[in-house]
């Protein structure tokens, strides 16, 4: 299992609580395979937990329009999630998503990716400023988030150290595999 630090604090943007979330984790997969996977966006229903599907809308150069439905779990509630993004890609170096509408009021993250020569493996690092346009509260919500985008991150981790693994090799069977999103949303 690749080795994951994800910090959640809350902060005020334009007079909005948000969260602020940061997340790295380092795998065994070549830049050019952690690429091809993390651009795969009609794939990544398959391994990010709570994404029930994502699909592109429309691609022009290195920007590319995106539909995402999920699911949001609370407590004992979950609620459905649609968005449509722009992530904007910058090869082999990073991909910005920005919200364009749906159900967050706020919404914009960032995957960087850097090569580690040493291993021949990516370091990843995901960041992001999100606020639902539902009721979070505070630090009960930061742990909450947090747990998020552990299992979103795990996932993504899990998934890109499998690299080139042959098409049905099952996904890892831990909590990582249950259904999540606030995070997951992007890419």
């Amino acid at each position: 299992m690749p080795k994951l630090q994800v910090s959640v604090k809350r902060v005020t943007q334009d007079a909005l609580q948000m969260f602020e979330v940061d997340a790295t984790g380092t795998v065994q997969a070549s830049l050019p395979t952690v690429w091809r996977i993390l651009t795969g966006y009609d794939r990544m229903e398959e391994f990010v937990p709570d994404l029930v599907s994502c699909r592109v809308l429309s691609r022009n150069g290195n920007e590319v329009i995106i539909e995402q439905f999920g699911t949001a779990r609370f407590l004992f509630m979950s609620r459905s999630i649609h968005l449509i993004v722009r992530a904007t890609e910058q090869p082999m170096s990073s991909i910005d998503i920005d919200l364009i509408s749906g159900d967050m009021k706020h919404y914009e993250s960032r995957w960087e990716l850097v090569p580690v020569p040493e291993t021949g493996g990516t370091k990843v690092l995901y960041t992001g400023r999100m606020m639902p346009n539902f009721y979070v509260p505070g630090i009960l919500g930061t742990n909450i988030i947090r747990g998020d985008i552990e299992r979103m991150m795990g996932a993504v981790l899990a998934r890109l150290d499998r690299g080139t693994a042959p098409k049905g090799t099952p996904a890892p069977s831990s909590e990582l595999a249950r259904n999540h999103v606030m995070g997951a949303i992007a890419p």
